[in-house]
């Protein structure tokens, strides 16, 4: 166990603006956001499928928020922990998984200091996360820390290559220039919190698949992008083949980078 986590929650705001947790509460039982957690858990267990790995297995939900991704993992029998650095949140996430029967560890903490011992994961999962924590460097070496080897990490974050994005109600925000990102960024935390979604940590952070690719392998992971962990076999022969043109052509990845929102991506930790 991290010894300095206690200290680490004291330096966080756990609380949030009342219209953020209305809104979450409601938005994390839409159509839309359970297709979406749906996706990230299908994904990850055909990379598990594909690596021959069946057993119970033990899953980190880092930035759990409500709950929706932890409960799926816990309805088939895996040993899960999710951690928020939201309070509100994480009450309703434990009052979900009472009302539903299921068995999850949730706790209160921040990503930069993860309470769970070294190579004690099998899988761990970070979806919209990255973008809202200044020390992201430590955020990556703690994730990469309590997996095991040949342990699954997930992360989806925000994509600086494209120019539409969620975190800001602001066209083009991802293609602003630091400056100017500053400037939103401190009248989303003052007196304009509507413009970042009432955000308690609106986005401060932009990425490239390049970039946190590089950042990964320094820490002993092999990245794979949308392109490598998406799943063709449902897409017409159409889309497979214009699928497995951009994944033989660097330039049309890049180029496929720039046109999709959002930046998913796996790591799996060498042995």
């Amino acid at each position: 166990m991290n010894t300095d986590d206690s200290n680490a929650q004291d330096t966080f705001d756990h609380g949030t603006h009342k219209e953020f947790v209305d809104y979450y509460a409601k938005e994390s039982l839409s159509d839309a956001s359970l297709k979406r957690m749906e996706g990230i858990f299908n994904c990850i267990k055909r990379n598990l499928a594909s690596r021959k790995i069946k057993q119970k297995l033990v899953i980190a939900d880092i930035g759990c928020g409500a709950g929706v991704m932890s409960t799926l993992w816990a309805q088939e029998g895996h040993d899960v922990h999710g951690l928020d650095v939201n309070e509100a949140l994480l009450d309703l996430a434990k009052q979900r998984a009472h009302e539903a029967g299921l068995t999850i560890d949730y706790c209160l903490g921040s990503a930069t200091h993860l309470p769970w011992e070294n190579e004690s994961m099998d899988v761990c999962i970070a979806p919209e996360l990255l973008e809202h924590v200044v020390e992201w460097e430590a955020c990556i070496t703690e994730f990469t820390r309590i997996l095991k080897p040949n342990g699954v990490l997930y992360i989806s974050t925000a994509n600086k290559l494209c120019p539409k994005q969620q975190e800001f109600n602001l066209p083009f925000y991802s293609w602003y220039p630091a400056k100017l990102k500053r400037h939103f960024e401190n009248l989303a935390r003052t007196t304009r919190p509507d413009i970042a979604g009432y955000a308690t940590y609106p986005a401060v952070n932009w990425f490239s698949f390049y970039q946190l690719r590089d950042e990964f392998l320094k820490l002993g992971m092999d990245s794979y992008d949308r392109f490598d962990i998406m799943d063709i076999d449902t897409k017409p022969a159409y889309q497979k083949t214009i699928i497995k043109l951009i994944k033989h052509n660097a330039i049309l990845r890049w180029l496929g980078h720039v046109a999709t929102p959002g930046l998913p991506m796996l790591a799996i930790k060498k042995p």
